[in-house]
């Protein structure tokens, strides 16, 4: 099952500093019938105005990745965690039984960031904090995880949940294969460029919500960057 969620159709919300998409319910965009993934719970597109941001709110027992595509986001939290996550770089923040941050662009220039949360396998715990850089040149032409919560996955920012988030960048006309467990729940967007997945196109960032394929097949229609979630 490969279903296209064209990105023309998320819902979203426009509030000046922050435009924003989201793939599954969130926030005012509600959508009873979307509420995620398998564990993925949300995947939100946001673009973040030069010297706005979210100011310092909570969250408990869930796994926050931010992905950033362009700019820069700034990280403050209640533990006393400090962090600037520049474009091919990630962090996340295991939420636990409680954490309180902000983020902000703090950059003279737009950011555009991908914020995916992904349900823990547990309540509870002490929250954590961590970024990572991932250079492009790194993952060209290959999946490389980038947060996991799977055994053997250790150069990957680790996170509770059965899940792990993956990232490639291919030239146009080159491929990349996924094969997935059997029972996972795949989400695949392209932060830029456009693919075929298995035949179906997609577009930068539409989504692409994948079950029971035995492998995936992902062709590069143009200079491509994708984001992949392999979830419970």
């Amino acid at each position: 099952m490969i279903e296209l969620r064209p990105f023309a159709k998320l819902g979203g919300a426009d509030h000046g500093w922050l435009k924003a998409k989201h793939h599954f319910s969130f926030g005012s965009h509600y959508d009873p019938s979307n509420m995620g993934h398998g564990r993925l719970r949300v995947w939100n597109d946001d673009e973040i105005a030069p010297n706005t941001g979210f100011p310092a709110h909570p969250h408990a027992n869930m796994e926050i990745i931010t992905y950033v595509r362009e700019g820069a986001i700034t990280h403050q939290d209640s533990l006393g965690n400090k962090g600037r996550t520049e474009a091919g770089d990630v962090q996340v923040m295991s939420a636990g039984s409680g954490i309180r941050h902000s983020e902000y662009n703090l950059e003279p220039t737009k950011t555009k960031i991908f914020q995916i949360w992904i349900e823990p396998n547990t309540e509870g715990g002490q929250p954590t904090w961590g970024a990572k850089p991932f250079p492009k040149a790194d993952r060209s032409g290959n999946f490389v995880t980038i947060a996991s919560g799977i055994k053997g996955d250790n150069d990957a920012l680790p996170i509770r949940a059965d899940a792990r988030v993956l990232a490639t960048t291919l030239k146009a006309g080159e491929s990349a294969e996924y094969a997935p467990a059997k029972t996972r729940n795949l989400y695949l967007v392209p932060a830029a460029g456009a693919v075929e997945v298995n035949g179906v196109r997609v577009n930068a960032r539409d989504g692409v919500a994948i079950r029971d394929e035995a492998k995936l097949k992902i062709t590069a229609l143009e200079d491509s960057e994708l984001v992949l979630v392999d979830a419970a």
